[in-house]
């Protein structure tokens, strides 16, 4: 990268986001990132040490706007902001979610993007430049069975990046979407364990039913989302807006 890019990454201390964070940092973008846990920021700092991690709350709307104002202050602006937050919510039929348990979901899954976008795109709209990265699912493509507050956020992530592309295109801003399939590591792990609970399976019968749905029958690895990212936030992608793009070897049919 001729200049360096300037970076916020939200839930950036581990798993994907410390991936797409570090992937940014080794391009020579300068990044900012935030994540609940100090753990994962000390551990991320520990081999990304340019990386600036805050512990943010990305619940708390204030907590929210509080990190992205010191983040574009020190960034003295920004290029690119991957809404990289997301939980998996509660593994039940609809009739057994919680109000609370719903609510909870949207608010990491959807809000926290809303409130982040709010924040950097009058600060985009004045540099008449930048690039906003949702991370959807193919979830937010196909539906999810038993897991209706996260595909319901996820839905809502690409109704909001096609809606604010809209917006800001005039400005030169470009807003996509990510949508991962199933990629590999403990969050996913976590995924097929509470999914084979509720059905009364083994975890192998369910991560079998993931992979046999899509035509390069593997999990993603976390690398190939950071590296989509990174793509979509370099001068490369300049033409690329209001997309939703999946990785995830093209499923072909949600596996319930």
């Amino acid at each position: 990268m001729s200049k360096a890019l300037r970076v916020m990454v939200t839930a950036g201390g581990g798993g994907i986001g410390a991936v797409i964070a570090s992937s940014f940092a080794t391009a020579g973008a300068r990044v900012h990132t935030c994540d609940i846990s100090s753990d994962a920021l000390d551990a991320l700092s520990a081999h990304a040490p340019s990386i600036v991690g805050s512990v943010v709350d990305l619940s708390d709307a204030e907590a929210i706007g509080s990190w992205c104002r010191a983040a574009i202050d020190d960034l003295g602006g920004v290029d690119v902001l991957v809404n990289n937050a997301g939980i998996a919510g509660p593994t039940a039929d609809v009739e057994d979610v919680s109000l609370e348990d719903w609510r909870q979901c949207i608010a990491i899954d959807l809000d926290s993007h809303f409130l982040t976008c709010r924040a950097v795109v009058p600060v985009m709209k004045e540099q008449r430049s930048g690039s906003i990265i949702n991370m959807s699912s193919t979830a937010g493509q196909l539906g999810y069975g038993r897991r209706t507050p996260y595909a319901a956020a996820k839905w809502a992530v690409i109704g909001l990046t096609k809606s604010l592309a809209i917006e800001v295109g005039r400005y030169g801003v470009r807003v996509n979407a990510i949508c991962p399939g199933s990629v590999r590591g403990d969050r996913m792990d976590r995924v097929i364990a509470a999914e084979a609970a509720a059905r009364g399976v083994e975890p192998p019968v369910v991560e079998a039913e993931y992979t046999a749905s899509q035509s390069i029958a593997r999990f993603v690895a976390p690398q190939e989302i950071a590296d989509m990212a990174v793509f979509l936030g370099s001068p490369q992608s300049q033409m690329v807006s209001g997309q939703a793009i999946a990785v995830d070897g093209h499923t072909e049919t949600y596996h319930l």
